[in-house]
C-alpha cells in the first residue's frame, strides 16, 4: 500500500508540473500569437476570433515567434546566457546556506537547490515577487522540528542581505555614471526612488539584526505576543539577532551578493553581445539593477511589464542611443523563458515590418 500511496503521489506531482507549465506556455504563445496577428494586420481581427481559432493561432505562431527571438542570439551566446543564468541561481542557493548555517541548520545543497529552485519558479511566473519566498519559508519549515522560526527568519535575512546589497551595487553604479543621471529625467527619478529604497532599507537591516523597537516602545513585545501566533513571531524576532553579531557572515553573505549583482549584468551583457548590440558595460552596470531595484516594488501584479518597459525606455536614452526595435530584442531574449523565466508580459514596442503571415499557416 505505502508503494502504491507514494507511487500516486508521484503521479499526481507530475499532472500538477505538466499543467502549470502547459499553462505558462499557453500564456506565452497566446501573447505571441496575437503579437503576430495585430502586427500583420490580419482579418478578422484578433478580437473577432473565437477561442478555439485564438488557441490555433497561438500555438501555430506562438511557438516560431519564440524561436524567431531566440535565433536573434548568436549561439555561443546563448550557452554563455544559459550558464550565467545558472550561476546566479547557484550564488543564491550558496547565500541560503550561508544563513542556515548561523543557526545550525545543516541542509544539503543539493536539497537546497531543490527548494531554491521551486521558489525561483514561483517568484518567475506565480504569486508575485514574494511568492518564491513564501514557498521558500514553507520548505525550509518541514526541514527542521525544533527550529522552525529560524528556517522562516533565514529566508528573509537572504532576502534583506541580498536586497541591500543589490541596493549598495547600484548607487555605486549610478555613482559611476552619473552624466546619465544628469541628461535623462527617468535615470533622475529612478535613482531619487532607488536611494529612497536604500536608506530604507538600511533601517530595516538595522532594526532586524540589531533590535532596539522594544526599548523606545516597552510594550511593543506584550503587543507581538498577543497577536495570532504571537510566540512563534516573538522566536522569529529574536531569531535575527545572531545574524548582526556574526560580523564573518555579514562579509561572505554581504560579498557573494555582489557578486550575484555582477554576474547578472554581465547575463545582459552576453545576450547584448549576441545580439550585437554597442552598449557599453559601465551603462549596463547601472541599467540592470536600476530596474531590479524598481521591480522589487509592486508597481504591478507579479510586476507585469515593469522590466520590459524600462529596458525599452532606459536603453533608448540618448547618451545610450539604442533604436527600441533593437532593444525590444534584448529585453524578450532576456525574459525569455528558457534563457531567465521572468514575468510574462511585454512591452509596448516598436518592430521593424515583418513577412506577411497567414492564417493558420
Amino acid at each position: 500500500m505505502k508503494n502504491t500511496a507514494s507511487w500516486l503521489k508521484q503521479i499526481a506531482q507530475l499532472a500538477v508540473c505538466g499543467l502549470l507549465l502547459a499553462w505558462i506556455f499557453q500564456t506565452i504563445f497566446w501573447k505571441e500569437g496575437k503579437e503576430a496577428w495585430e502586427r500583420e494586420k490580419r482579418v478578422p481581427a484578433w478580437d473577432q476570433l473565437t477561442r478555439w481559432e485564438r488557441l490555433e493561432v497561438s500555438w501555430t505562431h506562438g511557438p516560431r515567434e519564440v524561436w524567431r527571438d531566440m535565433a536573434r542570439v548568436r549561439p555561443e551566446a546563448f550557452a554563455v546566457s544559459l550558464a550565467l543564468m545558472g550561476a546566479t541561481i547557484g550564488l543564491g542557493i550558496v547565500r541560503w546556506r550561508q544563513v542556515l548555517c548561523v543557526h545550525g541548520l545543516e541542509l544539503s545543497f543539493a536539497r537546497a537547490a531543490e527548494i531554491s529552485l521551486v521558489a525561483h519558479f514561483f517568484n518567475s511566473f506565480l504569486l508575485g515577487a514574494a511568492g518564491g519566498d513564501l514557498m521558500k519559508a514553507y520548505y525550509a519549515a518541514r526541514e527542521t522540528h525544533h527550529k522552525k522560526a529560524e528556517a522562516v527568519g533565514t529566508v528573509f535575512v537572504d532576502r534583506i542581505v541580498g536586497l541591500f546589497a543589490l541596493l549598495v551595487f547600484t548607487m555605486v553604479a549610478m555613482a559611476a555614471n552619473l552624466p546619465l543621471l544628469r541628461e535623462d529625467r527617468l535615470f533622475q527619478k529612478l535613482a531619487l526612488v532607488i536611494t529612497a529604497m536604500f536608506a530604507g532599507c538600511a533601517l530595516v537591516l538595522v532594526l532586524a539584526f540589531r533590535g532596539g523597537v522594544s526599548k523606545g516602545f516597552p510594550r511593543a513585545r506584550e503587543w507581538l505576543r498577543q497577536l495570532p501566533k504571537g510566540d512563534f513571531l516573538e522566536r522569529l524576532r529574536e531569531s535575527l539577532k545572531p545574524f548582526g553579531r556574526d560580523r564573518a557572515f555579514l562579509l561572505k553573505s554581504f560579498a557573494v551578493s555582489l557578486l550575484l549583482c555582477g554576474v547578472c549584468v554581465l547575463h545582459v551583457q552576453s545576450l547584448v553581445w549576441g545580439l550585437g548590440l554597442e552598449i557599453s558595460l559601465r551603462h549596463l552596470c547601472a541599467v540592470v539593477p536600476m530596474i531590479t531595484c524598481i521591480v522589487v516594488l509592486p508597481l504591478t501584479p507579479s510586476g507585469l511589464g515593469v522590466r520590459e518597459n524600462l529596458f525599452v525606455l532606459m536603453l533608448a536614452v540618448p547618451l545610450i542611443g539604442v533604436e527600441h526595435s533593437r532593444c525590444t530584442g534584448a529585453q524578450k531574449c532576456s525574459r525569455n523563458p528558457l534563457i531567465n523565466p521572468p514575468n510574462t508580459s511585454t512591452a509596448h514596442k516598436i518592430n521593424p515590418p515583418q513577412p506577411q503571415l497567414t492564417k493558420y499557416s
